[in-house]
């Protein structure tokens, strides 16, 4: 048995619950939990997967095959220049997913369905709406001599559009620049068509729309032009006017070698070259005035020494300088010879000094002549530098003047240049669409798909099934477990007793001192023994909700273990509507329960011995018009009282609660009762209807007894049998 606590106390209907039953319930896993159903519900579930796999099946075979066409093209991020003019707009990032997500839009635009229906000539193709099983009261799809009427196209074309839409797709490729255009229909060669048709109206509606872009910018710079001429030639007239008024003249810019100079004055360029020669004076004057200081050191300048006729004269002074020496050796200086060549040699030292003082004054010449050219030469440069200063003080404003010029002629270049790359753009055409792969004709079927099919109704079978599963034991209130007592009547438990086999007859298991029947009634009787202070009531009632839940085999079962335990037991039959203990005695009821309390006091003529059981019994007697009458009055206290002078137990077998006022007149009589619960036979509610009314009645309740229990039918576990056939199967084995 299961449960093996002690009962001890009264609390609600008589009873503590027993330790640990309601904490072992709500401790259970949810998956356990639902685990546990779905087993339980098993066959529902798989009914359910079943007829939703056949109807899977059945829709595939009756669904009409569609093709599904797919086409990739590519889209490039693009700037949204027509030229190569910088600094206009923002460049935006490649990351910038805002683009693309306007091309996916674009794909799915009407424009774009209706232009490729029209295309295809959809609108005047009754073939094509009857391929899509399309219906309307529309007069445009009236059709005659199979041909649409040739009014109310526009709402043809309408219905075509809405129809390729319904029908197409557009998946962009993660983390690429690729998209796949598809198209499903059931014809293979016109989803091919359609699609391919699809991606190429696409490219000509983005070549379209730059274009008409382009062309809305050629006139807006073309208007920009104007403006900046208008500009350009009013600057340039105010820099010539100011130029003259001021006698500002400047040299044209010049090329050399690839660098072009800037504008530069006249003024500068003569500063420029006057400076030169003003160098090249200075250091003529410097040169002359060296040869001039030099000439002054005794006739020892360098234009003396290369003087020729100084030369010749120094030569002629030196040989007759030597002659006269040579005199000297013999004669005195008076002598005539002597005297005559030293006159010739002071003629010539005179001749020399007229030379070397001729080429010193020539000399000098220079360099007063070179020093007046030099100081001419820095009055004119003074005189350059001040008229150079002045032009440009006065240039100031012209260069003002320059700048305006130059950013408006830069201006008008740039958009001259904008306007004549914008004309060749627009005759070109910039498309940033390209097709990767045109599509092919499918040769298999897109749908329907069996595999997937089934797959679906698998899934959906089985979310089916186990909702079903769910709202069955949310909606059933019958007690599946003996868990269930406890959680849900807070019913003290006392046993489980399981079903009896087909076929087998309750007293023939409990002659069988081996079955599962008696080791769980042994089991009952176990717990009924921690019910009152003295173990086992002396007296006590066996009663349920309605008929054939067990209660008369409770009680027989009760009775028999308890004469079992050497106790003398009386088993009486309280139900006077419906008796059953004369058919397990073998008796007839002539005499019973219902003689007594009709008057009769000889107790001894109402008993009868059930030998093979070993309890003693009293039938319910002749079934009296009202049974509820007899017991109102004291005359079942006074049998009980005297049979309990005879006997340790009486164990009455009460009628059912519900609808009978017989049950708790008996168990008023008694000592308590135990409740007999048929296992998944019958509803909480009812269940706690009788037991409320008992309680009405001050009746104490020992407890409940789950019958006809199942254990692999249970909610919350498997162990309930496992007690009952301990043993059994060891020895048959």
């Amino acid at each position: 048995m299961n449960v093996t606590a002690p009962l001890s106390g009264n609390k609600g209907f008589g009873l503590e619950p027993l330790a640990g039953l309601h904490t072992d319930a709500e401790q259970i896993p949810a998956f356990r939990h639902y685990l546990r159903i779905a087993i339980r519900r098993r066959f529902i579930i798989l009914g359910a997967v079943v007829a939703c796999m056949v109807l899977g099946v059945v829709i595939t075979l009756l669904m009409t095959p569609r093709y599904t066409a797919t086409t990739t093209v590519e889209i490039s991020r693009d700037s949204d220049k027509v030229t190569d003019f910088q600094g206009v707009e923002r460049e935006t990032s490649v990351a910038d997913q805002e683009f693309y997500q306007t091309q996916y839009g674009l794909l799915r635009a009407r424009t774009l369905s209706e232009r490729v229906a029209d295309r295809l000539r959809l609108p005047d193709d009754p073939v094509f709406f009857e391929r899509f099983h399309f219906t309307s009261n529309d007069p445009a799809f009236s059709v005659t001599n199979g041909r649409f009427a040739a009014g109310m196209r526009n709402a043809r074309l309408r219905a075509a559009s809405d129809i390729l839409l319904k029908n197409l797709s557009v998946d962009p490729t993660r983390l690429s620049r690729l998209v796949d255009i598809s198209f499903t229909s059931p014809d293979a060669g016109f989803s091919t068509n359609v699609v391919n048709t699809w991606a190429d109206s696409f490219i000509h509606i983005n070549l379209e729309r730059k274009i008409q872009a382009t062309s809305y910018g050629r006139n807006l710079l073309q208007q920009q032009l104007g403006q900046a001429k208008e500009r350009l030639d009013g600057s340039q007239r105010q820099l010539v006017t100011y130029a003259s008024e001021q006698q500002i003249i400047n040299l044209p810019a010049q090329s050399n070698n690839g660098t072009t100079t800037a504008e530069r004055p006249i003024v500068a360029d003569d500063l420029a070259a006057l400076n030169t020669v003003l160098t090249q004076a200075t250091a003529d004057r410097i040169q002359a005035e060296a040869r001039y200081k030099q000439a002054g050191r005794g006739g020892a300048s360098a234009e003396a020494l290369r003087n020729q006729a100084i030369n010749n004269l120094r030569q002629r002074r030196a040989e007759l300088a030597a002659d006269y020496q040579k005199l000297m050796t013999q004669f005195e200086p008076g002598y005539p010879a002597a005297k005559a060549i030293q006159s010739q040699v002071d003629q010539l030292d005179r001749s020399i000094a007229r030379e070397e003082g001729r080429v010193t004054g020539s000399q000098f010449a220079d360099y007063r002549e070179a020093q007046e050219r030099e100081q001419a030469l820095q009055a004119r440069v003074k005189q350059l530098k001040s008229n150079y200063l002045d032009l440009r003080r006065r240039s100031i404003q012209y260069n003002i003047y320059q700048q305006e010029v130059d950013t408006n002629r830069a201006l008008y270049d740039g958009l001259l240049q904008r306007f004549k790359e914008i004309g060749v753009a627009g005759g070109v055409g910039i498309n940033n669409i390209s097709i990767v792969d045109n599509a092919d004709v499918p040769q298999k079927p897109s749908s329907p798909r069996l595999l997937v099919n089934l797959a679906i109704a698998l899934v959906a079978g089985l979310a089916i099934g186990i909702l079903l599963a769910i709202a069955l034991e949310q909606v059933d209130e019958a007690i599946a477990d003996p868990v269930e007592l406890e959680r849900r009547l807070k019913l003290p438990l006392l046993g489980s007793v399981p079903k009896v086999a087909n076929g087998e007859e309750p007293k023939d298991a409990l002659l069988d001192r081996k079955s599962s029947l008696v080791d769980a009634y042994m089991a009952v009787q176990t717990n009924l023994g921690f019910t009152t202070e003295h173990g086992v009531p002396r007296s006590f009632a066996v009663t349920s909700t309605r008929p054939a839940e067990g209660k008369s085999t409770t009680a027989l079962a009760l009775a028999t273990t308890l004469a079992r335990s050497h106790r003398k037991v009386i088993l009486v039959d309280g139900d006077m509507r419906s008796p059953s203990v004369h058919h397990l005695g073998g008796v007839d009821h002539d005499a019973g329960l219902s003689n007594f309390l009709a008057g009769e006091d000889n107790i001894g003529s109402l008993i009868f011995e059930m030998r093979d059981l070993g309890i003693a019994a009293m039938t319910a007697g002749p079934i009296p018009p009202n049974a509820a009458e007899l017991l109102t009055g004291n005359r079942l206290a006074v049998l009980i009282e005297r049979l309990l002078q005879t006997y340790d137990h009486v164990v009455i077998d009460s009628p059912p609660v519900m609808g009978l006022a017989d049950a708790p007149l008996i168990a008023a009589r008694v000592e308590g009762v135990v409740f007999a619960i048929e296992a998944r036979g019958i509803q909480a509610t009812s269940i706690k209807t009788a037991l409320a009314r008992l309680a009405s009645a001050n009746v104490r309740i020992f407890g409940g007894v789950l019958t006809k229990f199942e254990a692999q039918r249970g909610h919350y576990g498997y162990g309930y049998e496992y007690g009952y056939s301990y043993g059994h199967e060891q020895k048959t084995s």
